[in-house]
């Protein structure tokens, strides 16, 4: 029991090393950025994706309307439904979400993508090429996440309040105009920032993760589906842990 306690421990440590090890080494070649790569990932990871975050979102906010909407109504306090709404999706639901979309849908994109390049042997081809892998592949995909991750949040976040509007106007009957007032009585522009600031976190959490999966995919079409899945998974972990304790220093 020990001995697999211990092998367990051994294999966090060496994953979380290899992670921080990518990253640093991420950061130390931004300025080997290659602009045009950069832009293409950046519709791939970023433009694309917003389909499904809007739909995610949209859903969310018009579920959180339902269930606040008709309680606040019978307390007397239908005037704040729109600043709570406004202020819970940009907080945390949006950010949190869009990273859970996000990391469902391009952590896993680029798990399999540089996994199957390094199963068949192309990352070795870069580097016999003399091209660091890391400033061809992990670059590009670092930056076009951290810009469009804040992008995508904002995007959520307009579509978030208005999902969570039509859900409080038509079925709880609350006016637009009271609707509105209290997102700008009670919201400010500091929660939207917090929850683009920890987009950006998350972002670079699914790039880091899904390049490092990646990159260290076992060898085979088994090893890149593992690969994949592994990334999603720890990814999303990552996510949720990191949310509490930027929450913690960004709103407390």
């Amino acid at each position: 029991m020990l001995a697999c306690i211990g092998s367990k421990l051994i294999g966090m440590a060496n994953i979380a090393g290899g992670l921080w090890l990518l990253f640093v080494d991420t950061l130390c070649r931004l300025k080997d950025i290659d602009f045009k790569e950069t832009c293409r990932q950046m519709a791939l990871l970023g433009a694309d994706s917003l389909p499904i975050v809007a739909a995610t979102i949209l859903c969310t906010g018009m579920v959180f309307s339902v269930q606040t909407a008709k309680e606040f109504v019978e307390l007397g306090a239908s005037s704040t439904v729109g600043g709570i709404v406004a202020i819970a999706m940009a907080r945390e639901l949006v950010p949190i979400l869009t990273g859970v979309v996000v990391a469902g849908r391009i952590g896993a994109a680029i798990a399999a993508e540089i996994g199957t390049m390094k199963v068949t042997e192309q990352v070795d081809a870069l580097r016999v090429m003399a091209a660091n892998p890391v400033s061809y592949l992990v670059v590009p995909r670092f930056i076009a996440i951290i810009c469009m991750m804040p992008v995508l949040v904002i995007f959520g976040n307009i579509i978030g309040d208005v999902g969570g509007w039509g859900v409080a106007h038509y079925y709880a009957g609350i006016s637009s105009f009271s609707f509105t007032n209290s997102i700008k009585t009670y919201a400010e522009f500091y929660d939207v920032w917090g929850g683009m600031l920890k987009s950006c976190v998350f972002g670079a959490i699914i790039a880091v993760v899904g390049c490092y999966k990646g990159l260290n995919a076992p060898n085979g079409a088994e090893g890149v589906g593992l690969a994949t899945t592994a990334s999603v998974v720890l990814s999303i972990i990552l996510i949720f842990i990191t949310n509490y304790f930027l929450s913690l220093v960004i709103y407390v």
